[in-house]
This record gives C-alpha cells, structure tokens and sequence, in this order.
C-alpha cells in the first residue's frame, strides 16, 4: 500500500537542490566557524551572507533585516518578546500587548508569559472565518486603558489557512503607534510576500515549510526597528540572536527560500486547484463540514465530521496509509481540542471531530482521489464499529 501525505503545512520534502547546497558544510567544509577570522571561516561567513542575501531577495526585504533562528517557533518568541524588551529600557509604564486568539503556540505561549508576568494581553477573536477584522481590531486598540506596544496576526492560520488583511490590519496597529507582527510560516511560497508593502514591522518565516531543512528559520525586522536579543553570550546576527551559525541549515534556507519566492502566483494557482478537488469530494461525503468560511491560502482544509472522534478518524486513515493532521503539528499527542476552532466559536465535540488536510504543489489529482475512497471506507467502518 502506497502512503499518501497530506500534511504539508506540518513540514514539507526538501525541494530539489537544497541537500546538495547543504552537503559540503555538512562533511568537507564541517569544521568551519562563520565567526572565524581564518580563511576557512570567512568562507563559511560568506555562504551565510549568501543565503541571507536569497532570502531577503525572496521577501524583498534588504539583508541587513533578516535574522537567522532556530525555527519559526524562536522567529515567533524573538518576534514578540524581543520589541517589548527594548521598549522595557526606553518606556514604563509596561504598554498593552494585542494577540490574534488563533494564532500558533510559538505566539500564544509567551504572550501569556507576559501576561502572567503583569503585562494586559488583550486576546482578538478571529471570528467564525478565522482571522480578526480591521473593525475588530480598531474597537479593542479603542477600547485599550494602556497604549498598545504590539499587535501580534498571522498572515494564514496554520490549521485552517484563514487569511487576514494584514496591510489593512497593519495600519490599525501603526495607526495606534503598536508595531505589527506577522507570522507568515504559511504563505510564504504560497501568496505574494514582499515586506515593502507587507505593512508588518516583523515577520517571521520557516524553512521547513518551503522545502528547506528542519531547524532554521529567521525573522525579519524591519530597519529602525528597535528589538532586544533573547539568547544571549555572543554577538551573532548583529547582537540580535546569539549562538554559532548553523551554516548547512542556513545555506539550505537560502536555496529553499530563493525558489519559494519564484513563481508563487502559479504555484499557488495549481496547490489551490488540488485543494479544491479534495473539499468537493470530502464535503460530497454525508456528515462531512468544511470549518473555514473565509478567505483561505491554497493548501489548507479543515473538516469537521459527523458521529466520529477526529483522533480515532486520525489513526484509522494512517493505518490505511493516509498521513494528515488534528491541528498543528506542534500540539501531536495532545488530546485538547484544537484552540483555533474554539476561538472560532466550534464547540469542544466540533473541534475534536476534526481534520486538517494540507497539500503540496506536487500532490496529484490521483493521490486526491485515493485519499477520498480511503477516507470514505474508514469513515464507514468507523460510523458502523461505534453505532
């Protein structure tokens, strides 16, 4: 039995030329420090300057704005924690922080340490089309005691691909005197991305979400942006990320995010094509609900399904070799229901009956189709097995 994976937005295979990128910085150039002064460490500086240059060239931002991480998940924490920090030096008292309710853990979790460490958190609802509005986020900036510091949206949900107005959104935030953070993880590759007209001041991205390594990421910081460093005990990334240089990951990034940026209006328009396949045939099932009513990116689905627990659905479909997802990869194993779809107003039963499909631009009407008659048996067995 051929596995079919549709969990892209958890991670995605390495696009073709990012391994043989990484592979001498892995084996012949291995011992090469980027923060060495010798030749062999310029050389390895220089391929990190490289990959910056790609990346920025992708968003159209300038160099000198990206900074390497971890992963998003760091991107997201240096996004938040980091601007309030340097306002910490500058300002008191604390100013308010302003947190889309469905956004990804690496958000959520340290804005709810900062709220427990004193700081107003206001939480904005995404609403049932699962991104805040502009008047929504206009009536809570209104309606706030203290200034805003940040507000904080993702540009697509990464479980259900709700898109928000982020230039739009941007504006309020700016209008307010709050900068405006924007995780971006999911579009990037997928919707048109240049920070230029963005609107956000901080914009963080992954590399494993557009074929590039596991382990990497980055955030762009707009210039003049002030913004403290979280690790700290060197002076990498310009005093903004210390550590050394995980130069094969970063090299991979660049590859993988130079041909992220190419093409993305085609890409987009043939990932959505195979998306849409897959809703019309799921949703044709009986007890079968889309969740998202708004605007969406191209590669997300999630469903809802009648009279069947989404993580028993979950098992059954990978035991018939069909690999998707009961929210973000980030929460696997746990059995809370997925907090977007809360914050969108489902209930605990609708959230935990489930799914999210992701696709890829090189998933297959065939794989489609396979997946629907895959899904459709399991469903039935499972429906008769717990009637």
């Amino acid at each position: 039995m051929k596995r079919i994976y549709l969990d892209h937005a958890a991670t995605t295979p390495m696009k073709a030329g990012v391994l043989d990128a990484m592979l001498p910085w892995m084996a012949d150039h291995v011992a090469a420090n980027a923060s060495s002064v010798h030749r062999s460490g310029q050389r390895a500086r220089a391929a990190v300057e490289e990959a910056r240059e790609r990346l920025a060239q992708a968003i159209h931002g300038a160099p000198g704005e990206i900074v390497f991480t971890s992963g998003a998940t760091e991107a997201d924490a240096l996004g938040l924690l980091g601007p309030l920090a340097a306002l910490e030096r500058t300002e008191s008292p604390r100013r308010a922080l302003v947190v889309n309710a469905a956004e990804h853990a690496a958000i959520l979790e340290p804005a709810k340490r900062e709220a427990h460490a004193g700081r107003h958190v206001h939480w904005l609802p995404p609403g049932q089309e699962g991104a805040p509005s502009v008047e929504t986020l206009e009536a809570a900036l209104t309606a706030l005691e203290e200034p805003p510091a940040l507000v904080a949206v993702m540009h697509t949900n990464n479980e259900t691909g709700a898109l928000a107005e982020v230039t739009a959104l941007a504006q309020v935030a700016h209008d307010h005197g709050a900068l405006f953070l924007c995780d971006a993880v999911q579009a990037f590759g997928y919707a048109p991305l240049d920070v230029t007209t963005l609107g956000a001041d901080l914009v963080s991205l992954s590399a494993h979400k557009v074929g590039g390594p596991q382990g990497v990421g980055a955030l762009w910081v707009r210039d003049g942006v002030a913004l403290d460093g979280l690790t700290i005990g060197g002076g990498q990334e310009r005093g903004k990320r210390a550590g050394t240089h995980a130069t094969a990951s970063i090299v991979g990034f660049g590859v993988a995010a130079e041909q992220a940026g190419q093409g993305v209006a085609s890409r987009a328009e043939r990932t959505a094509a195979v998306r849409d396949h897959l809703e019309r045939a799921l949703l044709a099932l009986p007890g079968v609900h889309g969740n998202a009513t708004g605007p969406r990116g191209p590669k997300h689905l999630n469903v809802r399904i009648d009279d069947v627990e989404g993580e028993a659905l979950l098992i059954a479909l990978d035991d018939a070799g069909v690999e998707v997802s009961a929210g973000s990869a980030c929460s696997a194993g746990s059995v809370e229901p997925s907090h977007v779809l809360l914050a969108m107003g489902f209930d605990k039963r609708e959230a935990r009956s489930s799914l999210r499909f992701s696709v890829h631009e090189d998933t297959r009407l065939e794989m489609i189709d396979e997946t629907v008659e895959r899904f459709e048996r399991v469903l039935g067995h499972l429906r008769n097995v717990q009637r």
